[in-house]
């Protein structure tokens, strides 16, 4: 088509990244048709409820029916030098962090600010590209839209009218068309209508901007599942050896004779043993195949669970001017161009640009993490208020809408500028489709299989190489031998050496894992954790620090008031809890403690019981006080049923108060006697008012706002002791002053305070007012006539409350040594006042701003991370950056989050948490696990299910560890000390202990529960190693005990016994020898059941019923096996002896536990630390105290600053490994040098050259570090690290000053 000539070329975009640079970069030319400078129709400019009334009425002709095939939106281009570029870094792969490859999955989308200079989408027939139109909001930029033509250039490039919508569109199937006049003269002038872009079709539109859709993350297959879990390195260990013993097995049961063996009834040549070889090869695969099936089938229901979560939230429908008509539509048939009404309560599901409306106010905390209400004005106001600022000022009217959005008060139009995908939400779902890191427990277990495959083959060479020795030597020894009894006797001697790598391969770990995981994330969705990756359940058992928001975790996210103090007595909600609330003589600064045995000013009780502590009377006018003067309106949620409320917050806080008393419903008081005049708020007067009439004809001026406005008003008070009827007194000087003093007290805690008064007047309107002309008698009494004289009710303190529980479970955080960081948008007086009643403010804790922090060096985060308790105006940015600072220093981090804005941190930290009913879409998206019930005290749940994972996992190994030790060692000595190259334990038997009972133990050392007990520990470090110095000193008792009492039985029993030897008590006592083999390891099951030191192996015994069952399956079993085995297993029945002296001789298993774990474990650790095979955890660095003290003097120059780091990291990596040739560990090295961007080369030449730059540069490389004053003087921006309002450093009041870290920053 033919372009306009007079084309607007827009000028470079400016923007800053997160370091403060800048870069310029120009947007693709707008072509503006002429006359486009003309402003709208001014007649929708006065927007007002009513004239909104009449709007929903008005209708047009009817609208052209066209169908169209839908079209996916266009890629978003990411600009590589912007601040959103650098977010890009926000949502890189997890696996990235940990130096890991996942070739299978697709590469993530980074979320990054779009530059519509690198867009090559055909925008034709409209005059801005989707990318053009998406930059605006992101981030929300005056000029840009300025550059485009305004408001009036961006509907003329896309076609619409500002006040009828699109014309030309067909109406959706489903739709609802209201009935109604035209709504009148179009917005566009007959001129600027002319062009390709008004005759779009929806097939032109969706081309172009695509739908308003975010196509789903397409799911993984049950089969892609089980792939991915295939790859797990212990389960390719056991394949390798599955298929290599089943080959054997097979070519054994088919091609060698059967062996015979001696037994009752058998004939003298022997009974012949069945050819079960191949049953080890069968049953190690079934093994992994069921860990394969249960693990993936069990991802596979999170994901479908997680997707039914989200699908209630996917069909939604919105109100929309089409055609000049109003039809209400569902939202992903919304295109770009749409005119859209909002309305309160209503989500904006897509970005936009405010056109009109009245008292439009926006919560966009989740897209942005602000916290105020963001109140809308149309372009033209932005405009004007921009062009009349003053030098310094700053701009807060706000004409863009952005999708995520919640509206909360007013209504108004917006036209659509970015739907699906390209707009702001869309874009962050897209950036957030990413895996999962692996997790600490799957890094140790992964190491252990290489190592005890090593371990594995090795002794199987070993044994390989000992008998080929021997059977080198019978080649001499025993000539007589034919080719096949060679061949024969070569392959027995394979044999052996593959049973014994099977023996030493771990099969049950697998499966003990994710049993441990399954039942425990099933038992998590009970308490309210719905757990979508399942290994991050086990990686909150190493959690060390927590970092979460407070709007929404810590707190409700809902205003309430949380104490009230009447003239003569006060009350505070959840009294018990928050002792602090009450206006005692204590003061504010004071424990809970003390505040509780304090002498209150005046009686207190809780709020709970408000209504049968005062008068009916008084009752009913607190709650028409409330209830008549607000603009607030009742509704039913449709999610939960409950009654809620839209409009002001503050507002929405003192109904919800009434409502809990149980008092007559805000509506229903309106509609019996609605309000005969109502004074607006104002923030002149700073409150509000409204008059009622009495049942007695006369009237009351009902008022409440700014506490001490409205207690200055006020001569008499509501005494609050009378029984019945309404009493007031005067208020004297004495009484107004401690009213005064409460609201002090109630503003030192951060508390927002509400003044409720009242005043009877005899007749309306009052017969002192005398209007002077018809505008006056139209606007009606002014309100300074009647705020006078008033009988003051009480100040209402008012606040976002903690949650129920938090207290507790920051409590609990402490006690388990996980530290509670709170990130917050808010300013640092209010989130201390918040983190101070949650317990998270404690001694030695620093509160930071977000600004200040992210312009710390590196070095300077790491020293003050781990104190920071508080993070106060934080950006997603700064908060990203605290969680990369604590997993830097090695810390294990879960994160909390609600909003769109924490999907950065979310997704980058250890473990993510979203909230499940206040989280935005975004959130959970980015998630590991979502808490369901939106509370904090969920994640300590979280952490003690994970250390119960973790326990259940130790447990289990701890217990098949002692096993294959015992199992190896035995077949080794006795394959080789043995004539026949026969171990004592048959391959039959061996299976049935390494694999039928290993898998029962799994399961029921899985399945002990979770309990509190388990917070009494610090968390494990990512790098401490699986198997803890206790454990090895168990293993090796348990182990060395059960080698020897089978030994001795073996090689002494019948002489111990008294029999003789002969072929049936040889059977007789090989049948023994595997009975109390069997016997020490289901006691030892028991024992296992304690990792610590303490005695008490059946707590919690008689309450798990599967452990309980299990055991009695696996005693059962092994009793089956020895009475009717027989040959199939290589045994004969036990006589009553026998069986005495296995119980006896495997119940010593439990006495020996408890020998063992009074034995010191310190020598074992230090002979292990000598042998390297164990990291020794008092192994700090040496340093000299003097030399630090001096070095901390001084600041260096930034190039040292860097060597000395790089330096010190390469120390750190070398120091790290414990075998330098070991090859495992210089790939470890290797990518852990890559990982910290540390070449060899660069290393080798730092050495020379520091020396040549200290020769050159003299002192310039270390100068004297400047106290604060020295810095102020010099003008180098740094500001007093003890002033909080100018962004630098609190610590708590009872910080030790004589840390080092409060020496070096604490001191003015």
């Amino acid at each position: 088509m033919s372009q306009p000539n007079n084309s607007y070329q827009t000028p470079a975009i400016v923007t800053t990244d997160l370091g403060g640079s800048q870069s310029a970069q120009t947007t693709s030319p707008v072509l503006l048709g002429p006359g486009l400078g003309a402003k709208l129709s001014p007649a929708p400019s006065q927007y007002t409820q009513t004239t909104m009334r009449q709007v929903d009425s008005h209708s047009t002709s009817k609208m052209n029916e066209k169908t169209s095939s839908p079209s996916a939106a266009p890629a978003a281009i990411p600009h590589k030098t912007s601040a959103m570029g650098k977010l890009k870094g926000m949502f890189r792969k997890k696996q990235e962090v940990e130096g890991e490859d996942d070739d299978d999955d697709e590469a993530p989308t980074g979320v990054a600010h779009i530059d519509p200079a690198l867009d090559n989408t055909d925008p034709t027939p409209f005059l801005q590209k989707p990318s053009a139109l998406a930059a605006l909001v992101d981030p929300k930029s005056l000029a840009t839209l300025e550059a485009m033509g305004g408001i009036d250039g961006v509907i003329h490039g896309l076609g619409t009218d500002a006040i009828n919508g699109l014309s030309n569109l067909p109406i959706p199937a489903g739709a609802e068309v209201e009935a109604g006049g035209p709504r009148g003269q179009s917005g566009n002038a007959a001129e600027k209508r002319l062009g390709a872009q008004y005759n779009a079709t929806l097939a032109d539109r969706e081309r172009v901007y695509g739908r308003n859709f975010v196509p789903p993350k397409k799911p993984k297959t049950l089969f892609q599942l089980m792939w991915a879990a295939m790859k797990d390195k212990v389960l390719i260990i056991l394949g390798i050896a599955a298929v290599v013993s089943l080959a054997l097995g097979i070519y054994q049961s088919v091609g060698v004779e059967p062996h015979r063996a001696p037994g009752p009834g058998c004939p003298p040549e022997g009974c012949a043993e069945p050819q079960v070889e191949w049953v080890e090869g069968v049953a190690i695969l079934v093994a992994v195949t069921l860990v394969v099936m249960v693990g993936s089938v069990n991802d596979y229901q999170k994901e479908l669970q997680f997707k039914k979560l989200n699908e209630k939230k996917d069909d939604r429908s919105c109100n929309v001017i089409r055609g000049g008509k109003k039809i209400v539509i569902n939202t992903k048939d919304l295109v770009v161009g749409d005119i859209c009404v909002l309305e309160p309560g209503e989500v904006v599901p897509v970005d936009g640009i405010f056109l009109r409306g009245h008292d439009v106010r926006c919560d966009e905390s989740g897209a942005t993490g602000e916290s105020d209400l963001i109140r809308k004005f149309p372009y033209e106001d932005c405009i004007a208020e921009r062009d009349n600022l003053g030098p310094g000022g700053k701009a807060k009217k706000d004409c863009f809408l952005l999708s995520g959005a919640k509206v909360t008060e007013g209504v108004g139009e917006y036209v659509v500028i970015s739907v699906g995908t390209t707009s702001f939400n869309g874009r962050l779902m897209m950036s957030l489709r990413t895996e999962g890191e692996i997790t600490p427990l799957q890094t140790k277990l992964n190491r252990l299989a290489e190592l005890i495959a090593t371990f594995g083959a090795s002794a199987g060479g070993l044994l390989f190489f000992c008998l080929m020795i021997r059977f080198f030597v019978q080649l001499k020894s025993m000539p007589n031998r034919t080719a096949d009894e060679k061949g024969q006797s070569f392959i027995q001697i394979l044999i052996i050496a593959v049973t014994l790598v099977v023996v030493a391969v771990p099969e049950g770990l697998p499966l003990a894992v994710t049993l441990a995981l399954a039942f425990a994330t099933k038992r998590m969705t009970k308490e309210n954790l719905l757990v979508r990756v399942l290994a991050s359940c086990e990686t909150m058992a190493s959690t060390s620090v927590i970092c979460t928001d407070k709007t929404g975790t810590l707190t409700t996210n809902n205003m309430a008031v949380v104490s009230a103090s009447f003239v003569d007595r006060q009350v505070v909600r959840d009294m018990a809890e928050h002792p602090r609330r009450i206006h005692s003589t204590a003061g504010d600064d004071v424990s809970a403690e003390e505040a509780r045995n304090a002498e209150p000013l005046r009686p207190a009780f809780d709020l709970a019981s408000l209504k049968d502590n005062i008068s009916p009377e008084l009752a009913e006018l607190l709650n028409m006080s409330v209830a008549s003067n607000s603009t607030a309106f009742e509704q039913i949620d449709k999610d939960t049923g409950k009654l809620s409320f839209i409009g002001s917050k503050t507002e929405s806080a003192l109904l919800e108060m009434c409502l809990e008393q149980g008092w007559t419903t805000a509506k229903e008081l309106r509609d019996a006697n609605p309000p005969t005049f109502i004074f607006p708020f104002s923030s002149m007067q700073k409150s509000s008012g409204a008059v009622i009439r009495l049942p007695n004809g006369k009237y009351r001026f009902l008022i409440k706002g700014a506490s001490e406005i409205v207690l200055r008003m006020a001569s008499q008070y509501v005494v609050t002791t009378a029984q019945t009827g309404l009493k007031v007194e005067d208020l004297d000087a004495e009484v107004k002053h401690s009213v005064e003093e409460t609201i002090v007290f109630y503003a030192k805690q951060s508390l927002r305070t509400i003044g409720i008064a009242y005043k009877d007047l005899p007749e309306w309107p009052p017969a002192n007012w005398a209007p002077a002309n018809e505008e006056e008698q139209e606007a009606g009494p002014p309100f300074a006539l009647l705020a006078k004289d008033l009988t003051f009710i009480a100040v209402t303190a008012i606040e976002d409350p903690l949650r129920g529980g938090v207290i507790e479970a920051v409590a609990n955080c402490n006690r388990a040594g996980v530290q509670v960081k709170m990130c917050t948008g808010d300013n640092v007086i209010t989130a201390t006042s918040i983190a101070k009643q949650c317990g998270i403010f404690i001694p030695n804790s620093v509160v930071i701003e977000g600004p200040t922090f992210r312009k710390l060096t590196e070095a300077q985060r790491f020293e003050l991370a781990p104190s920071i308790s508080i993070m106060a105006r934080s950006s997603p940015e700064d908060k990203r950056i605290l969680v990369d600072t604590l997993m830097k220093l090695g810390n294990v981090v879960a994160v909390t989050g609600d909003g769109a804005n924490d999907a950065p941190a979310l997704k980058r930290s250890n473990v993510g948490f979203a909230m499940g009913i206040a989280g935005t879409e975004v959130a959970k998206e980015a998630s590991d696990i979502v808490i369901m019930d939106d509370s904090f005290a969920s994640i300590v749940k979280a952490i003690i299910w994970g250390r119960c994972v973790n326990d259940s996992v130790k447990k289990f190994l701890q217990f098949q560890l002692s096993v294959n030790v015992t199992a190896v060692i035995i077949t080794f000595f006795t394959a080789v000390i043995s004539d026949s190259e026969e171990s004592v334990l048959s391959a039959v038997q061996l299976l049935w202990v390494n694999l039928i009972m290993d898998t029962f133990a799994a399961l029921a050392l899985a399945t002990d529960p979770a309990t509190e007990s388990s917070l009494d520990r610090k968390p494990e470090s990512k790098y401490a190693p699986l198997l803890t110095a206790e454990m090895i000193k168990m293993i090796l008792i348990q182990a060395l005990y059960q080698i020897v009492i089978c030994f001795i039985l073996h090689y002494a029993g019948l002489s111990i016994i008294g029999l003789e030897s002969n072929n049936e008590t040889r059977a007789e006592l090989k049948a023994l020898v595997f009975n109390v083999f069997v016997f020490a390891q289901i006691f030892n099951m028991i024992n296992n059941r304690r990792l610590d030191r303490k005695f008490n192996i059946f707590e919690g015994f008689l309450k798990n019923y599967w452990f309980m069952g299990i055991f009695a399956v696996m005693v059962g079993g092994q009793i089956l096996i020895v009475e009717f085995g027989g040959a199939a297993f290589q045994v004969v029945r036990l006589g009553g002896r026998d069986w005495g002296i296995s119980l006896v001789a495997g119940f010593l298993s439990i006495p020996l536990g408890a020998i063992a774990r009074m034995l010191p474990t310190r020598p074992l650790e230090r002979a292990l630390i000598k042998l390297r095979l164990y990291p020794d955890p008092d192994n700090l660095p040496l340093f000299s105290q003097e030399a630090e003290d001096e070095a901390a003097q001084f600041e260096y120059n930034q190039a040292l600053t860097k060597a000395k780091e790089d330096l010190s990291l390469f120390t750190t990596i070398r120091s790290g490994s414990r075998v330098r040739l070991n090859p495992l560990v210089k790939r470890s090295r290797a990518r852990r040098m890559r990982k910290a961007n540390l070449r060899y080369p660069e290393l080798l030449t730092m050495a020379p050259s520091l020396l040549l730059g200290a020769v050159a540069a003299g002192s310039r490389w270390v100068y004297p570090l400047a106290s604060n004053d020295d810095r102020q003087a010099r003008g180098d921006g740094t500001v007093n690290p003890t002033t909080p309002w100018q962004g630098s450093l609190t610590f708590h009041p009872a910080t030790d000053h004589h840390s080092p870290l409060y020496a070096k920053y604490g001191q003015r």
